[in-house]
């Protein structure tokens, strides 16, 4: 289907502003989306929802992404990952997401106007805990666990939200619907608006 692309294949950098209030972390590239266009969520059937979603919240300029140099700008956002790279099986392995932890450390450590961090599926919401742990000298809590929707306030108004990945395979399967998708980025802007 893209034999005529020449793939970025490399590590995928951040994508947005590290300004941003809103702080997206997500898995890892897609190997025929990320991987392939160079830009976070571009190309793939997850960033059609993302993006959809995000510029119905007022946090993209359009709702498509199909290129790195397709026009979108993100607006007070900021989409990051927990690996850089593509994963074999699109499943990146404990040894891959250690060997790129220092990356979502200093994605965190430098987004320090951030009010709200959505973390997209349970590995993402997992590793934001444990960077948050470290970084705020959290103690891990039982209400930390993974659902769709769980928010926790912490510290200096900040809030963690989580949301099911938009995959195909919730995606498909009506596990994640998109009314269900708006709704986590209408909280997201709730958030950010109160926080003044």
């Amino acid at each position: 289907m893209f034999a005529d692309w020449d793939y970025w294949g490399r590590p995928v950098a951040n994508f947005g502003e590290v300004s941003a209030q809103l702080l997206i972390v997500g898995l890892a590239p897609a190997a025929h989306g990320a991987n392939r266009t160079g830009r976070m969520f571009t190309g793939d059937q997850s960033g059609v929802w993302l993006y959809r979603a995000l510029h119905r919240a007022g946090f993209a300029n359009q709702a498509e992404s199909v290129s790195s140099d397709d026009g979108l700008e993100l607006v007070n956002c900021l989409i990051t990952a927990v690996c850089h790279c593509a994963p074999p099986d699109n499943k990146p392995s404990p040894q891959e997401i250690k060997n790129c932890s220092s990356f979502l450390r200093e994605t965190f450590a430098a987004t320090n106007q951030k009010k709200v961090i959505l973390a997209l599926g349970q590995i993402a919401w997992k590793n934001t805990w444990d960077v948050l742990r470290t970084q705020l000298a959290l103690q891990p809590k039982k209400d930390q666990q993974f659902s769709h929707g769980a928010e926790v306030s912490l510290q200096d108004g900040l809030h963690v939200i989580a949301s099911y990945h938009p995959s195909q395979q919730n995606t498909f399967t009506g596990r994640l619907t998109e009314e269900a998708f708006d709704e986590i980025f209408s909280r997201c802007r709730k958030l950010i608006e109160n926080s003044g």
